[in-house]
This record gives C-alpha cells, sequence and structure tokens, in this order.
C-alpha cells in the first residue's frame, strides 16, 4: 500500500474530529476529578472548622464517589440517548451547585450532603458519557487515544489539589470552594458543547448500533471477572487520595507539601496514561492491565517502609502511574471487548464496581487509624486486596 493510501486508510479509519473530542473529554475530565481531589485540600479545613474526626470527614470523599461510580451506568445510559453533550453539560451544572452549596452550609453533615451528593452527582453524568464517546472515533491508536484522554484526570489531580489549597490560603475555605464552582462552569461547559458521538457510534439503517447489547455483555465471563478486579481494587486506588497527605503531616511533612502528594499521583498519572496507553497498543492491552494491576499494589510498599517526604512522594509517583495506566487502559479494552453499541453504559456499569472500595475504603481506613493511630493495617490490607484484583484480571482477559 502506498504511503498515500495508507493515510487516506487511516483518515477514514480515525476521522480528525476523534482528537477534538479526546481534548474535549481531557479537559471535561480534569475539571471533575481535579475537583473530586482537590479534597485533599480541604480535608484539613473541615476537620478545624467541624472538629471533625477523619473517618467522618473521609465520609464526603466517599459518599461522592459511591454516587459517581455507581450512577456512572445510568449516566452512560442517558449519553446513549441523548448523546454526551447535554448529560456531560448537566453533570457540570451539578458539580458547580453542590460546590456553591456546600460552601455555605454550616455543619460537617450540611458539608457531606452537599458537596458528597452534588459533586457525586456530576461526575456520574460528566465521567462516563465523556470517556465513552472517545472509544468509537479510534481502532488502531485506541489505547493512545484514551490515554489522551483520561490524562485529564492526572492534569486535574495535579493542577486544582495545588489551586485550591493556595485560593484557601487567600480567602479561606468557603471562599475557595466557591471559586471552584465558577471555575467548573466556565471551563466545564465549554468542554462539554465540543462532544460529538463518532460515525461507528451511529445507527444503522436497521435502527441498531453494532456491538453487544448491554444485557448480554454484562452476563458475560470477561465483564464478571472485570467487575470482581474493580470491587477489590478500588481500596487500594482511593485511600492516598483521601488520606496520604494525612499520613504526611503525622511524619512532620509541612501542609503544602504534604497536598502536594496528591499533586505529585497526579504526575504519575499522566504519565501512566501517556506511556502505558501506548504502550498497550504496541504489546497488547490485556497483558498490560494485568501488570498494571500487580504494579499499583506492589507500589504499596514504598508508603509501608517510608519515613519521611521522600519516600511517600515516591510512592505518590508509583501508585499514580500504575493507576492512570489502569483508568486508561479500562475503557479500550471495553470497546476492544464489546463494541460501540452499548459502551458508554457497559463502562458506566463496570466502574460501579468501584463504588464499594471508594466509600468504604477512605472511611474504613480513618476508622483504623482513629483506633490503632497508624495506618500499617490499611497499606497491608491494600496489598492483599491488589494482589486479588490481578488474579481476577488475569482470569478475565486469559484467552
Amino acid at each position: 500500500m502506498s504511503g498515500a493510501a495508507g493515510g487516506a486508510a487511516l483518515a477514514a479509519d480515525e476521522p480528525r474530529y476523534g482528537w477534538v473530542v479526546v481534548w474535549a473529554t481531557f479537559v471535561v475530565l480534569a475539571v471533575i476529578f481535579g475537583v473530586a481531589y482537590s479534597f485533599a485540600a480541604f480535608f484539613e479545613p473541615f476537620v478545624v472548622e467541624f472538629a471533625a474526626q477523619r473517618a467522618d470527614v473521609s465520609l464526603v470523599f466517599g459518599l461522592s464517589g459511591l454516587l459517581y461510580f455507581v450512577l456512572g451506568a445510568f449516566g452512560g445510559m442517558l449519553s446513549d440517548r441523548l448523546g454526551p453533550r447535554v448529560v456531560v453539560g448537566a453533570g457540570m451544572l451539578c458539580i458547580a451547585l453542590g460546590l456553591f452549596a456546600a460552601a455555605r452550609v454550616g455543619s460537617m453533615t450540611g458539608v457531606t450532603l452537599a458537596y458528597g451528593v452534588g459533586v457525586g452527582v456530576g461526575i456520574a453524568l460528566a465521567y462516563t458519557p465523556a470517556i465513552g464517546t472517545v472509544q468509537p472515533w479510534f481502532t488502531r491508536r485506541r489505547g493512545l487515544a484514551a490515554g489522551l484522554a483520561s490524562a485529564g484526570i492526572g492534569a486535574g489531580t495535579l493542577a486544582v489539589p495545588l489551586l485550591a489549597a493556595a485560593a484557601i490560603a487567600a480567602w479561606q475555605w468557603r471562599g475557595a470552594m466557591t471559586a471552584l464552582a465558577a471555575g467548573t462552569l466556565v471551563v466545564g461547559l465549554s468542554a462539554a458543547l465540543l462532544l460529538q458521538r463518532a460515525p461507528a457510534a451511529a445507527k444503522r439503517t436497521d435502527g441498531t448500533v453494532p456491538g453487544t447489547p448491554l444485557k448480554e455483555a454484562l452476563t458475560s465471563r470477561a465483564f464478571l471477572w472485570l467487575y470482581a478486579m474493580c470491587v477489590l481494587g478500588a481500596f487500594g486506588m482511593f485511600i492516598p487520595f483521601a488520606h496520604l497527605s494525612a499520613a504526611a503531616r503525622d511524619l512532620g511533612v509541612p501542609d503544602g507539601r504534604a497536598v502536594g502528594l496528591v499533586g505529585l499521583i497526579g504526575i504519575g498519572s499522566l504519565s501512566g496514561r501517556f506511556a502505558i496507553g501506548a504502550l498497550a497498543d504496541r504489546v497488547g492491552r490485556p497483558i498490560t492491565l494485568v501488570l498494571t494491576q500487580a504494579s499499583l499494589g506492589a507500589s504499596y510498599l514504598l508508603w509501608a517502609l517510608a519515613d519521611g517526604y521522600f519516600a511517600l512522594a515516591l510512592f505518590a509517583l508509583w501508585m499514580g502511574t500504575s493507576y492512570g495506566g489502569i483508568v486508561s487502559l479500562m475503557p479500550a479494552l471495553c470497546m476492544d471487548l464489546f463494541g460501540a453499541r452499548a459502551v458508554s453504559s457497559i463502562i458506566g456499569v463496570l466502574y460501579s464496581g468501584a463504588a464499594i472500595g471508594n466509600l468504604v475504603g477512605p472511611w474504613l481506613a480513618g476508622r483504623v487509624f482513629d483506633a490503632h493511630g497508624s495506618y500499617a493495617p490499611v497499606i497491608w490490607g491494600c496489598m492483599a486486596l491488589s494482589a486479588l484484583a490481578t488474579w481476577c484480571t488475569w482470569r478475565a482477559l486469559a484467552k
């Protein structure tokens, strides 16, 4: 095949507007997860202002995670019917309203309801519709495209918590949360308007879209094992976002550097999504996912042995790289396995498996610390669950 013919085939296979959708999704994910993970910056102000225990404050993060993972399937189904622009735009409005309300409440319960529910429902409406929109645009470079789009999570995790910490220092936590709400409206809604369905996800003349029907996909062997992976692996993925900064403060790390550890998870996540997504297109997405899940569990050895900032920083980078690789590969694998017909819905149902770990994990880690004054049992527990998640991943993707 000549160079011109090869280029024409590639253009037909992967339309140029797909890259617009990739970068719009990048921005959407940076906004929604930047907001979610900026919780680390608000953790200590909540403890101080409301005289709350760590378990109680962690419940806010856990509730929002529970909602966006459980309701993500609903968001995906809405997107399959109404299109991503409308659903993602509604999600941005929910997040902004939740932040505005949380900035004005007078109790920890009020924060839990306003922030937890508003952010949780908003992310549910934005996450799976946005990431599900990317996959049908690509075939040969699906792993790279998914990695670039989901790198927005890493970018948001890196930048927004640091911006939130600076805003808290300047305007107190209520002013900072109000500014975060305004930024969500302006930036998030602008990106949502660029999302568009791919030609591959359009209905055929018989009224159907190519791919596996939702009910059939959800009862398949591969999906059930992947779901088990999400349930078991979620503890190791989400506990550091709520507790790593607090653990650093316990070791005497200054507040700014402690919050910055969440940003280092974001840096690792960015590199993981770019590098691991592109690598997976070459060596195979299934084996890459198995190895990346194993890597996440192994990273906890650094937290177990940490005695200061340097070791925790290395843990944050390693864990973030593994986490970023896993999150970038899952949507691409769903498209590989099940096609475009119900891909947003399938991704949403799959991610609901992480709801238990996201809700219970940070809360349970807080309870363990409050009872024992140490995160050691939490760390070893995360390693054991990650090992089980690795086994489930292998079972899901083994031929």
